[in-house]
């Protein structure tokens, strides 16, 4: 793609925000850390940890849901948006949380879950009890269709038909996800006034912000066919902003699995009034097949992933702001995905580390990827706890995809990848838990957990602590100029980030060979040694050997 030259320095053009030199640590409370020996993790767990988090330097925790909640969907059904799921702890322990965390100089930022909630909540027990409740239209009702059928082709996202007939009443609700979740009609001002007095609460409490999970369908338009980037989205998101966050110094990222370069910054952009930032995808499904999705994986493509990383670089870097992130509670391991986690599981995490960090934007790190947590190799269908991976299984072996062949992409694929324990020792049950844990902890604990990381100075997790910390020493990794070069290498990932006299040049293999790299001339440079993960490389100029996965960052001042 052609290179794109910003002629003010970055730092010029982008007012200063806390969180653009913050990192951010996503914890999976059900899988971290379990206090009580009842197989799932808790809020104690996370307090019994929150040393281990500081002495990586994180700045930011995000959490997802705690909130009271059947667990249909593991908490992103919630039935009680101002309580905490018991197999969690309580307020107080989250108060206790709070507290201890800013201690440590640690925000927590909750995952808002406001386009549906679970069938439990009060606000749906009374809707479904007559057409003219007054909850009635705080969801999405529809009549059945001319032959009794749903009102609608839509799809939900896990699979089968997004209605389902509510009996008593002779209607059918939406849940474009687990029927077990309907979906909140936006369009009634009750429902946002209702969810902006709940986000006041939790910010009056002292949380650092919000994750909001799938905000792009909040404005959805059913009758037109339109879930996400409805015609109303944005006036609601500036609402959100004027009613709750929009006065108070937090963070606020959207998961927005539809957001496109063009539309990033109606989000993000500074005179906007909406959020701090959003999640973008396109690195993660450029090799999702194009019939059975995420379920068969296309191969590696390094050229296509560069070219999805560096759009995204150009689009955001005189406004708005990036997400940086290889993983989260939904995807595969960061090291199984885009790594090789057999024969270079060390190097390939560093290199992974080290490309996510220093390019421009605010980075997130999933619970375990800074020990380099690996996909898990589960054989049946019946070791997988996640919903979406179950409903998926029935609907694919019944497209014609092998047994097999699922369960082949559900080891590269599933949720359930990113939800197996954290592993904390060698010892039983990876030091998770002293019962038996909800799911099975990955077989590779003894080689892998947070006990031998912190031991050994050369660890994926100092590794990532060094990156944190260079992020809060040097501006020009913050604000610097993105600019990538061999972009179509199949092999090598090449930019640099340039800021007032100081560049930063960025040189990753991602082939699992060593290779002859001939070194373009306007890429020549001497300096200072950043951080590489075989050897200190301070120079660099004419023909270059690198070894599989090598990596390193060179800084030139003047």
């Amino acid at each position: 793609m052609p290179e794109v030259t910003h002629h003010l320095p970055q730092a010029a053009v982008l007012p200063r925000k806390w969180w653009h030199s913050a990192t951010v640590y996503q914890i999976y409370p059900r899988s971290f850390a379990d206090s009580n020996g009842d197989g799932i993790g808790d809020i104690p767990g996370i307090i019994s940890k929150l040393d281990y988090l500081e002495k990586l330097g994180i700045d930011v925790i995000w959490l997802s849901p705690i909130f009271t909640s059947p667990m249909d969907d593991n908490g992103y059904d919630i039935s009680d948006y101002q309580d905490i799921a018991p197999e969690f702890g309580t307020l107080e322990d989250f108060d206790r949380l709070l507290t201890t965390a800013k201690e440590r100089g640690i925000g927590i930022l909750l995952d808002l879950v406001v386009n549906h909630t679970s069938d439990e909540h009060a606000w749906f027990i009374e809707a479904r009890k007559s057409r003219d409740n007054p909850f009635r239209d705080f969801y999405v009702w529809r009549d059945p269709a001319e032959d009794g059928g749903v009102p609608s082709p839509l799809q939900s996202n896990f699979g089968g038909p997004a209605w389902t007939l509510d009996e008593a009443t002779g209607q059918y609700y939406l849940h474009l996800f687990s029927r077990r979740q309907p979906d909140l009609n936006w369009e009634n001002p009750k429902v946002r006034a209702e969810v902006y007095r709940m986000m006041n609460w939790w910010l009056d409490r002292g949380i650092a912000g919000f994750r909001m999970d799938v905000i792009d369908l909040i404005g959805k338009q059913v009758d037109a066919g339109i879930t996400s980037d409805g015609a109303h989205l944005h006036d609601y998101l500036q609402e959100m902003n004027r009613e709750t966050f929009g006065h108070r110094d937090v963070l606020t990222v959207g998961e927005t699995w539809s957001v496109t370069p063009s539309s990033a910054l109606l989000y993000s952009g500074r005179d906007r009034g909406e959020l701090s930032m959003v999640f973008q995808f396109e690195h993660v499904t450029q090799r999702w097949d194009e019939t059975f999705g995420k379920w068969r994986s296309k191969p590696f493509d390094l050229v296509g992933l560069k070219a999805a990383l560096t759009k995204w670089q150009h689009a955001l870097a005189a406004d708005g702001w990036n997400s940086l992130f290889w993983g989260n509670h939904d995807l595969p391991r960061a090291v199984s995905r885009y790594g090789d986690d057999r024969h270079f599981p060390l190097q390939s995490a560093k290199t992974l580390a080290t490309v996510l960090h220093l390019m421009k934007g605010t980075p997130y790190i999933y619970q375990g990827e800074e020990i380099g947590m690996t996909n898990v190799p589960f054989e049946r269908i019946a070791e997988y706890r996640d919903i979406e991976t179950l409903n998926m299984y029935r609907l694919n072996i019944e497209a014609g995809l092998s047994e097999e062949n699922f369960i082949k992409g559900a080891n590269e694929n599933s949720r359930d990848n990113a939800r197996t324990p954290m592993q904390w020792s060698d010892g039983p049950q990876a030091g998770f838990t002293s019962g038996e844990p909800w799911i099975a902890v990955n077989g590779n604990y003894r080689q892998i957990n947070a006990h031998a990381a912190l031991a050994d100075e050369n660890s994926v997790f100092h590794h990532h602590a060094k990156l944190i910390a260079l992020r809060k020493r040097h501006d020009v990794i913050v604000y610097g100029r993105y600019q990538s070069f061999l972009d179509q290498h199949p092999d090598v990932f090449v930019y640099t980030r340039t800021l007032e006299g100081e560049r930063v040049t960025v040189i990753a293999s991602f082939s699992g060979k060593p290779l002859d790299l001939e070194v373009p001339t306007e890429l020549e440079t001497q300096g200072e040694a950043l951080v590489w993960n075989y050897g200190p490389v301070s120079e660099v100029r004419g023909s270059m050997t690198l070894q599989p996965y090598e990596s390193f960052a060179v800084l030139t001042r003047g």
